[in-house]
């Protein structure tokens, strides 16, 4: 029977094993494993970890779990030798939730065997920059850059109301913002508030850049967008991604990415407008208690 140790906290080392088990995972599939809340867990410890060694003493296997969701991971030389059904038995029995990128037949397969259902199915979206349509804002409505340490409070607060049903987005906390200020990809230029003339916040358009990679140009998204709620505003939410648009093609970048779930009707239909077409799928497994 295979081995699995758990932990609270990696080691950096431990932490830079897990990212090269990713890497080789990648390659392998095409997409990468990790989202970037699993690969900002590896730093913290707000995640519970499971590995798996092979004996070549290199990590075979991972996991991880925030709270009952997480992913799991399996070095492509070390596939079909039980190492995915360990890290699942470590996890423990109930209710589990792991996502698989690229909705792959064998990730599908094991999910189900395994006794897991598709719950859940999140897009990733793309579109080119060029012939970007202009963005029309309400005449009292100012648009601005955010500023850390001041306009984290308000931000919060749209933000939980904007993703109140949201499983993970709305959620969010100071501790979440302030691990991202530290990311090398944060400008806060680039994170766009729209206010009124008493500058309440109304909507934002964070935007995120994504370096060059030998395989793919550098890449914008529109990382986080939301509109408050209770000051919904029509229009606000095209015209703050519109803006945010404009902002990405004047880094220099061709590109651009966004993930929204398949069942958000609404957003998937103000992408589509937008010129926005499904590139990738990642869906989330989940298995009842």
């Amino acid at each position: 029977m295979t081995d699995v140790r758990s932990t609270d906290r990696l080691t950096p080392a431990e932490a830079a094993e897990v990212l090269a088990l990713s890497a080789a995972a990648e390659e392998a599939d095409g997409v990468s494993p990790l989202s970037e809340d699993g690969v900002l867990g590896l730093r913290g410890s707000t995640h519970r970890h499971f590995l798996t060694t092979a004996e070549s003493g290199e990590f075979a296997g991972y996991a991880y779990l925030a709270e009952f969701s997480g992913e799991l991971i399996v070095h492509p030389k070390h596939r079909l030798r039980g190492h995915g059904s360990a890290l699942l038995a470590a996890a423990g029995p109930g209710e589990l939730r792991f996502w698989a990128h690229g909705d792959e037949p064998a990730a599908r397969a094991f999910a189900e065997q395994a006794g897991f259902e598709r719950s859940r199915v999140l897009w990733q979206m793309r579109r080119s920059l060029a012939a970007l349509p202009a963005a029309s804002f309400p005449a009292d409505v100012r648009i601005r850059a955010f500023v850390p340490g001041a306009d984290d409070e308000a931000w919060l607060g749209v933000n939980s109301r904007a993703f109140a049903h949201h499983p993970e987005q709305g959620r969010w906390t100071s501790d979440d913002l302030r691990v991202r200020f530290a990311e090398p990809w944060f400008d806060p230029a680039g994170f766009l508030l729209a206010v009124d003339p008493d500058d309440k916040l109304l909507g934002f358009h964070w935007t995120k850049v994504h370096p060059a990679t030998a395989d793919e140009s550098a890449l914008g998204e529109i990382y986080i967008l939301g509109v408050d709620p209770g000051g919904h505003r029509r229009g606000l939410g095209a015209a703050l991604s519109v803006e945010g648009l404009h902002h990405l093609a004047g880094r220099g970048l061709s590109d651009v990415l966004l993930y929204v779930d398949e069942s958000n009707a609404s957003a998937v239909a103000l992408y589509r407008r937008l010129g926005f077409e499904i590139h990738t799928t990642d869906v989330q497994y989940h298995r009842s208690a």
